[in-house]
């Protein structure tokens, strides 16, 4: 019997030394800047195609990744500029990344492009292509211009949207002038 009492104490401290009286670690969250090759602060950047200055490029904070091939950025406002240098318009997001191989830039969260005409458009992603000048996105958007509206889920414009094509689930509202009889 005495061995058995020994034998019960002996498993109850083996059990009592296995737990862990300390909570566990908290896990970190990956961040861009732990992988980042440069963290630049109130950034200012010149968007050129062929040598010629095709906008301007200023964010809060941009962290440079893949030997300075592309910079995430946060808070970024790009001023879009014709090659003559006049201004078009500009996009604004939460986030953006600059790919600077395939000359991509894609904003992320509350996207705004307003061009100088007064039309702007809204959506949660956009995509600009520098090359082909290109403006799209596949998620839901919404068009304004003077009190006309469209929206609709994706989408496909040159950057002056003077070629405008909305991929699906397009509505949109306006007013028509008619002649008077």
């Amino acid at each position: 019997m005495r061995r058995l009492i020994v034998l019960c104490a002996a498993i109850c401290a083996a059990a009592a030394a296995c737990r862990d009286s300390k909570t566990p670690p908290v896990a970190a969250v990956p961040s861009v800047a732990d992988s980042a090759d440069q963290v630049l602060v109130s950034v200012h950047y010149l968007l050129t195609n062929k040598g010629v200055q095709r906008g301007v490029l200023d964010a809060d904070t941009a962290y440079v990744l893949d030997e300075a091939t592309r910079i995430d950025l946060r808070r970024a406002k790009v001023t879009f500029t014709t090659e003559t240098g006049a201004s078009q318009g500009t996009m604004e997001a939460d986030r953006g990344v600059m790919n600077q191989r395939t000359q991509v830039l894609e904003g992320w969260g509350n996207v705004v492009v307003k061009l100088v005409d007064g039309r702007s458009l809204k959506s949660p992603h956009i995509v600009y292509n520098q090359i082909t000048h290109q403006i799209s996105s596949d998620t839901n958007y919404t068009a304004t211009r003077r009190g006309d509206s469209q929206s609709g889920i994706g989408f496909t414009a040159n950057e002056a949207f003077t070629r405008f094509s909305c991929l699906r689930q397009c509505s949109g509202n306006g007013s028509v002038l008619l002649p008077e009889r």
